[in-house]
C-alpha cells in the first residue's frame, strides 16, 4: 500500500472508528486490502474486525457496516475472541534458554520468553515479554520471581527461578485500574502519544477544499450511525458557540477510553550466562523492519512452536480480554498489527520476525483461533528504552 494512500485510509479510520467499535460484535477496526472470495485484492479498505459474521438480514441499521465509508470500501474480518494468550505447555531448559521458552511470574500460568534485550544506556541485558507474562497484567512487584518454565508448566519458586522483574508498561482498563503501577525506567522518558490525524485540519496550501473533506466525513457517520440526516458544505466563519449540554453518544464514550499503545515488561536475568541471544529454529535477530500488508512473518512460541502467517491488517485498533484478580478486564490497543492465525493460548510474549530474513517486525501479546495480534517491535524498542 502506497504511503499516500495509507495516510489516507488512516485519516478516515481516526475519522469513524469511534462509532464503528460501538456496532454489537465489531472488536476492533483497521486498515488493509479488501478480500474477495477469500484471496486478497489491492484494494485499500478500512478492515472492521467482528467476533463472528452475521447474515445482513440479522442486523438492523445501527449495527450493519456500510460498503463504502467515504469513498473507500470496508471490509468485515472475522477474528474470533481477542484474548491474550496465556496458557499452554512447554518444558523446562537448561543449561540454557533460547528465545521461544516457557516463562512466566510465579503468580500467573505461562507465556513465552521472547528474545534477550539490551539496555541502550547501561548495556545490561534483560528478558523480553508481555506484561501479563512478566508483571501479571499489573498486579506484580518490581523484582518479583520470574520462573522457566512457568508455573502451568511446572515451574517452581524459588527452584526454578531464573529472573526478576525490571520494569513494565502499565495496561489501562476500560473498566478501571487493576495492579500497582510500576517503577519508571530511569534511562528513557516516557515516550510521547503521536498526535492524532485531525480531519478537519486542512493540509498547506488546501484551501476551502477541508471543508468537503469535513462534509464527506460527517456524513460517514451519519450513514454509520444509521442516521438518514446529511451534512451540506456551506462556507462558515468559526465562532464561539454558547455552552450547552448534550447527551454523551457511544462514540463519544469510546473516544475517552484510555488506549494502549503495547503490552510489554522486562525481566532482569539472575544469571545472563543462562540465556542465549537466538530464538530457537530461527536464530539471532540483526535488525528490525516495518509490518506491511502481506508481509509473511514468523515466530516461535511455546505452545504452538515455529509457525507463519501472513500481516494482512495495519493500523488496528482492537479490544482485548484479560484475565485479573478481581476478574476479566477489557483493554483497548491503538496502532497494532494483525496477522492470520498463527499462535495460540501461551505464545504470548513471542517475537514476530520476518520470514524470509532475521528482521524483527513485532511482540506477540493476543489473538483468536484465526488472528494473531502483534505490536510494530520499533514502538516497544523505543518505549521500553532496549535495543537487540
Amino acid at each position: 500500500m502506497q504511503l499516500a494512500i495509507f495516510q489516507r485510509m488512516t485519516q478516515i479510520q481516526a475519522a469513524v472508528q469511534a462509532e464503528l467499535l460501538t456496532k454489537r460484535n465489531v472488536v476492533g477496526v483497521g486498515v488493509g486490502n479488501k478480500e474477495a472470495n477469500g484471496v486478497m485484492t489491492d484494494t485499500p479498505a478500512i478492515i472492521v474486525l467482528v467476533e463472528q459474521k452475521a447474515p445482513s438480514d440479522q442486523l438492523g441499521p445501527i449495527d450493519a457496516i456500510p460498503r463504502e465509508i467515504a469513498g473507500v470500501r470496508t471490509d468485515v474480518l472475522e477474528v474470533g475472541r481477542l484474548e491474550a494468550q496465556q496458557t499452554g505447555n512447554r518444558s523446562r531448559q537448561r543449561p540454557v534458554i533460547a528465545g521461544g521458552a516457557s516463562i512466566g511470574h510465579f503468580k500467573i500460568t505461562a507465556g513465552t520468553f521472547g528474545v534477550l534485550v539490551f539496555d541502550r544506556v547501561s548495556g545490561q541485558p534483560y528478558l523480553l515479554s508481555n506484561n501479563h507474562v512478566l508483571a501479571n497484567s499489573n498486579e506484580a512487584q518490581i523484582g518479583d520471581p520470574i520462573l522457566q518454565p512457568g508455573p502451568l508448566d511446572g515451574g517452581q519458586n524459588p527452584s526454578d527461578v531464573v529472573a526478576r522483574l525490571e520494569r513494565f508498561i502499565p495496561l489501562n482498563y476500560i473498566e478501571g485500574p487493576v495492579g500497582v503501577q510500576p517503577t519508571p525506567n530511569p534511562t528513557q522518558p516516557p515516550t510521547p502519544k503521536p498526535t492524532p490525524v485531525d480531519p478537519d485540519k486542512p493540509p498547506a496550501g488546501s484551501g476551502c477544499d477541508v471543508v468537503n473533506v469535513a462534509t464527506v466525513l460527517l456524513n460517514s457517520l451519519a450513514k454509520i450511525a444509521g442516521s438518514d440526516k446529511r451534512v451540506t458544505a456551506t462556507s462558515v466563519t468559526a465562532q464561539a458557540a454558547p455552552a450547552k449540554s448534550a447527551p454523551v453518544s457511544a462514540a463519544e464514550v469510546q473516544a475517552q477510553v484510555a488506549d494502549n499503545t503495547l503490552d510489554a515488561a522486562l525481566a532482569r536475568p539472575d544469571n545472563p550466562a543462562m540465556f542465549d541471544n537466538d530464538i530457537a529454529s530461527i536464530g539471532a535477530i540483526k535488525g528490525t523492519k516495518a509490518p506491511s500488508i502481506g508481509m509473511a512473518v514468523r515466530k516461535m512460541g511455546r505452545t504452538t512452536g515455529l509457525t507463519q502467517g501472513t500481516i494482512t491488517v495495519l493500523n488496528a485498533t482492537v479490544t482485548v480480554a484479560y484475565n485479573t484478580s478481581v476478574g476479566q478486564r477489557t483493554a483497548r490497543f491503538t496502532g497494532q498489527v494483525i496477522a492470520s492465525g498463527m499462535s495460540q493460548g501461551g505464545d504470548s510474549g513471542s517475537l514476530v520476525v520476518a520470514a524470509d530474513d532475521d528482521l524483527a517486525v513485532g511482540l506477540l501479546f493476543a489473538g483468536s483461533g484465526v488472528a494473531t495480534i502483534f505490536t510494530p517491535i520499533d514502538n516497544v524498542l523505543a518505549t521500553l528504552g532496549v535495543r537487540f
